[in-house]
């Protein structure tokens, strides 16, 4: 009797073992294919009036945003560098901020895909160029020199978010309900000391 009722959980065991496995597979291809927007490297960098920013962000969208703007809907990414100064018995003091809108679509007739920064465009043969170039950066200028003190101590912030607000009506519902709607961003901070290497 002992023998049976042993090999009888056993058997359980296992199969709820293969059953628990099963989902796990089925749950991590969902998570591996969620868009995201991870920040790779961000600095500030001297220019001829202050200080300008440089970032590298590596941007995958999923297969929900790469199908919809191939479709012709237009996604909308907002750029975003904050810059402040700590101190000791207040809240942070905010030195500088930018803030840049890009627009990313395809056009079917051209078969391209135009990435758009004001009224700047530059078209792709494919959607992995367009967001490689999207997630480049380079030498923006933040802030002059008059605003930086030599030797203090800022907090430097840069983030690339895709911007639900400017989806169609629609859609926007679809992205507070659907995470494949969503992109998961992180905002990449570092200190920043003028005058040094830092």
């Amino acid at each position: 009797m002992t023998v049976s009722i042993t090999h009888c959980w056993k058997k359980r065991f296992e199969r709820a073992c293969v059953l628990l496995g099963c989902l796990c597979f089925l749950g991590f291809p969902s998570a591996a294919w969620a868009g995201s927007i991870e920040p790779q490297s961000a600095a500030l960098v001297a220019d001829e009036t202050g200080q300008s920013v440089t970032a590298g962000f590596a941007v995958t969208l999923g297969p929900r945003l790469e199908d919809a703007v191939g479709r012709s809907v237009p996604l909308h990414f907002r750029f975003e560098f904050d810059l402040t100064r700590k101190r000791r018995y207040w809240i942070d003091e905010h030195i500088a901020g930018r803030m840049i809108n890009y627009r990313l679509s395809y056009q079917a007739l051209t078969r391209q895909y135009r990435l758009s920064v004001g009224s700047l465009h530059q078209n792709f043969e494919t959607l992995d160029e367009a967001l490689r170039t999207l997630g480049r950066v380079g030498r923006l200028h933040i802030v002059d020199k008059a605003a930086l003190l030599t030797g203090e101590t800022y907090t430097a912030a840069v983030r690339l978010s895709l911007d639900h607000t400017q989806l169609p009506k629609p859609l926007q519902i679809d992205a507070l309900a659907d995470p494949d709607w969503r992109l998961e961003t992180k905002t990449l901070r570092w200190d920043f000391v003028p005058g040094t290497d830092k």
